[in-house]
């Protein structure tokens, strides 16, 4: 079969982007070459022909393989192939996967799978948002009724200027890291990491991103008619007409009582009850009833997904009729918070974050500058100082579940309250420590990963970590009926999972630092956004307020279990003479003192030793090996070698110095064995250096408030040294 190469180019914000199809995976339903610049990316899409047997959701597959020979390096570790997917390939698969989930026709059960693989990753283009781009391409180009195409932006602001698709260096130096996805008409998706960027400049890059995307999109299609595509129209096999007739006949007034109980328990209670009415109903229908024979024919419970129907239908009618939620509050009232600091005596800092029926523990640990996590990926950054971890157990929910290793839901929660926390975080020359904050979900219902930006907030400033400022976020919902809608604060697990939106806002009272936008809907206007933060800012301040009731800044001193750091910079010269041979010298240091030492290339030395006493004596060793000789200089030495004529001690580790016999002490010496032993250590003075750069020394010449500044009882010397008249 011949295939055809097509091409199709096109800008965003001035960079040129070629789509290519026709070359490559010929095999997939859709297949595409996405290019900008050095950036070269494969995205495919796959369909099955017959849906999967016994599912009620649609079964998207997305996965972002980062292999390193895309920048040219070989992976780390023994094994020299790539492994399970760095925590960034897993955010890259979620970006791609959150907009266009909510684009397949209701009841569609085929899978889907969507594969995106850099093969050549240039500096001047991240390849992230142009994977979501490519695989929107490729599902239009796979004739699937996927309902876009969608394009997807990186936005930053360089020079007060908004730039799209920034390159590394350039997101670097910007106050904001946004993406944006969206249709011609409407936005899908928002993820942002933000150092304090207010409301309308959010907005502004929001508008900014929107009129690139609609370009995307056309551009999509000008390539789709090239390539002759034609879209698979969905029609669904059942027709559930007469099923949800009959839930809304039986039972819609049992759930309507059920959701006007706000007691959590009570209402769960009724809704059961309700539920319990709806089988009776259909167990007494006759055998040959339609419904009947709908529901003994297939593998899928549609009885539940009807009832769901009904709660969903009643929910959200309250809402936007009534004004009231399920749990009885305004659309923009926030639930009940407790906060508490200081509550574990051996971890450095710890918060137990309570809000409604969510509740969070965040345990903060310091460490030093070595514990920093390292990255193997084709992202230029190499390692990360600040970590935050996500636990989410069954019991939080009251399931039974096996504890695994952090699924792609943890690990996209723990990186949104991490990017949350990050622009309030010291700088490195400030506050030289690793950190890591564990979030562990202890009860959920609705929003824990602001819970755990809350939390961690609370628990790095009772650790001491001196941030700018606290940190707090809160989940947003929506509700929208027609042209009708209402934005809903502080939401809770029925209002996300029967609701329109999820859009989470963290920041404090100047700024948003972090934004993450999911909606279930085909879009939603820049209108419903502007009202969504404009509720979120004063939702965000009141939680704020309940956090000071328990920490207003970072304590003063760290946790007494906490390790002490001491910094200091030595000529970049001599770092060779610390680390000795094969790292020998180093690492007898750190035998000898407990401490751990971390040096980097400028010279930067970052001791770090659970005891005070551990750390000074490794910074005394170091200060020791790097000191510059000198005249006049007074140091401890150890007598290495003895001859007739003096002593020799050495000063650093390959530099010795003599003390002549007549420079021991204030009397007359007939041997110098009577005075000095090899390995004796003694405080010397640096009298001369001559021109072959040999150095003479005197004990003698020692005051005893000059030896008093040493350990005498470590000395072997007469403290009664006077310097001679």
């Amino acid at each position: 079969m011949e295939f055809q190469i097509v091409e199709q180019e096109f800008t965003i914000d001035g960079k040129k982007v070629t789509l290519k199809t026709g070359e490559m995976a010929k095999s997939a339903n859709g297949s595409v070459l996405v290019t900008s610049g050095d950036t070269v990316i494969l995205v495919t899409a796959t369909g099955s022909k017959k849906p999967r047997p016994g599912i009620d959701f649609f079964p998207l597959l997305v996965d972002y393989e980062e292999k390193m020979y895309a920048v040219g390096r070989l992976p780390g570790g023994f094994i020299k192939r790539e492994g399970r997917p760095s925590e960034k390939a897993v955010l890259t698969s979620r970006l791609i996967d959150r907009p266009i989930r909510p684009l397949w026709p209701d009841g569609y059960r085929k899978d889907v799978q969507i594969v995106a693989t850099p093969l050549s990753v240039g500096p001047e283009n991240p390849p992230d948002t142009l994977s979501v781009l490519g695989a929107s391409a490729a599902l239009v180009l796979s004739g699937l009724p996927f309902q876009g195409p969608i394009g997807a932006i990186r936005v930053g602001i360089v020079n007060g200027e908004l730039v799209g698709n920034p390159s590394y260096e350039e997101s670097e130096k910007s106050e904001l890291d946004l993406i944006v996805a969206g249709t011609a008409d409407s936005i899908l998706m928002v993820e942002a990491g933000a150092q304090f960027v207010n409301e309308e400049t959010l907005l502004r890059a929001i508008d900014f991103a929107h009129g690139e995307i609609k370009q995307q999109v056309q551009a999509q299609l000008e390539f789709a008619k090239k390539c002759g595509v034609v879209r698979q129209e969905f029609v669904p096999d059942e027709d559930l007409t007469p099923l949800i007739d009959l839930a809304l006949k039986t039972v819609e007034s049992d759930v309507e009582a059920a959701f006007h109980d706000f007691d959590r328990e009570s209402r769960q209670a009724k809704l059961e009850a309700a539920r319990e009415k709806f089988d009776e109903t259909i167990a007494a229908l006759p055998e040959e009833d339609s419904i009947k024979v709908l529901i003994a024919s297939s593998q899928l419970d549609f009885v539940s997904d009807v009832f769901k129907k009904v709660e969903k239908k009643v929910m959200r009618r309250m809402i936007i009729k009534e004004n009231v939620r399920a749990d009885g509050r305004k659309p923009d009232e926030i639930r009940p918070i407790t906060c508490r600091v200081g509550l574990l005596p051996r971890t450095h800092g710890s918060a137990l974050f309570t809000r409604g029926n969510t509740q969070v523990l965040s345990l903060c640990t310091l460490g030093s500058p070595g514990d920093a996590q390292s990255l193997d990926g084709v992202d230029p950054k190499t390692e990360k100082r600040w970590i935050h971890h996500y636990s989410f157990p069954g019991f939080s929910v009251g399931e039974v579940k096996p504890l695994r290793g952090a699924g792609r839901r943890e690990i996209g929660h723990g990186a949104l309250a991490e990017r949350a926390i990050l622009s309030a975080l010291p700088e490195k020359e400030q506050f030289a420590y690793t950190i890591r904050v564990n979030s562990e979900v202890l009860e959920s219902n609705g929003s824990t990963s602001m819970a755990s930006t809350c939390g961690a907030s609370l628990a790095l400033m009772d650790a001491g970590v001196p941030m700018s400022t606290p940190i707090g976020g809160i989940a947003m919902g929506l509700i929208k009926e027609g042209d009708e809608y209402k934005v809903l604060s502080d939401i809770q697990g029925v209002e996300d999972f029967l609701g329109d939106m999820d859009f989470k806002v963290t920041g404090n009272e100047t700024g948003v630092t972090a934004l993450q936008m999911d909606i279930k809907i085909g879009g939603i206007s820049l209108e419903i956004m502007r009202n969504a933060l404009e509720q979120a800012k004063k939702g965000r301040l009141h939680i704020l307020s309940k956090m000071a009731e328990a920490i207003t800044e970072p304590r003063e001193t760290l946790s007494e279990w906490a390790p002490r750091m001491i910094t200091m910079r030595i000529p970049q010269d001599t770092i060779g003479a610390v680390i000795g041979p094969g790292g020998k010298t180093i690492r007898g240091i750190i035998e000898e003192t407990g401490a751990t030492i971390d040096i980097e290339d400028d010279g930067l030395v970052t001791i770090t030793s659970v005891t005070g006493d551990g750390g000074e004596r490794a910074k005394a060793i170091i200060e020791k090996l790097t000191m510059k000789i000198e005249r006049g200089l007074i140091t401890e030495g150890r007598v290495v070698r003895i001859i007739p004529a003096g002593a020799f001690v050495e000063l650093t580790p390959g530099k010795d110095g003599m003390v002549h016999i007549s420079q021991l002490v204030n009397r007359r010496v007939e041997k110098v064995e009577d005075i000095l032993s090899v390995g004796d250590k003694v405080v010397v003075k640096v009298v001369e250096i001559d021109d072959r750069g040999r150095v003479n020394l005197t004990m003698k010449g020692v005051t005893p408030e000059e030896l008093a500044q040493f350990q005498p009882e470590n000395i072997q010397q007469e403290t009664l040294t006077t310097v001679p008249q």
